[in-house]
């Protein structure tokens, strides 16, 4: 494995974590909400599950698909349901601010690390980039074990700061936005995006 190998990993990763999908949508959601700071287990918990998922695949699971493509499709309808529940606590965070109510405000609270851990193995976009990575990446024996290593320890070090990029932003936008009322919308456009995600899981 030479320099050339490692930027192109590096810049692979990077691209796929940072681009829109569901983590990023709801990471800015998050960090509107509650803040940067009470969304970082929020955001190690993406990185320690999709290495964890990483590490799987590596040892077989990806063939598991090949085998089974059903499992695939059903993967994708339990990831699209646990999607749109999200959409919706998206939405209802933004109600809960607007109509300050103490009650609802206790039960909204960020995703904890093992939440957004788990969330990737039901999270499609997730494994399309594990599994494409993996088939790029990978390098045939000896460097097999090393090269499958190199694509889990990319995804880990780099989810977290391009990853961290969409809860700051979320938490910055909503500086701007003056009113309760522009938040609501905020809140509902994220909640939109999310429910997009989800069509185009099936394109």
């Amino acid at each position: 494995m030479d320099a050339t190998y490692v930027l192109s990993l590096l810049l692979f990763t990077f691209v796929a974590t940072i681009t829109p999908g569901p983590n990023n949508i709801m990471l800015t959601a998050s960090g509107a909400n509650f803040g940067f700071r009470r969304t970082v287990p929020h955001l190690l918990g993406i990185a320690f599950g999709f290495s964890f998922m990483a590490i799987v695949v590596a040892l077989g699971l990806g063939v598991v698909f090949e085998m089974w493509p059903m499992l695939y499709t059903l993967l994708k309808i339990v990831g699209s349901a646990y999607l749109l529940f999200l959409a919706w606590k998206i939405y209802r965070a933004g109600r809960v601010q607007l109509q300050r109510n103490e009650d609802l405000a206790k039960d909204a609270k960020p995703l904890s690390f093992w939440q957004a851990a788990a969330f990737q193995w039901v999270n499609p976009k997730a494994w399309t980039m594990v599994l494409t990575a993996l088939a790029a990446f990978s390098l045939p024996p000896p460097l097999h074990i090393w090269s499958s290593a190199a694509v889990i320890v990319a995804y880990f070090v780099v989810s977290f700061p391009a990853c961290s990029f969409w809860a700051l932003l979320g938490q910055e936008v909503v500086k701007l936005l003056r009113s309760d009322r522009a938040r609501l919308w905020f809140n509902g456009t994220l909640a939109s995006l999310t429910v997009a995600s989800v069509a185009l899981i099936f394109i």
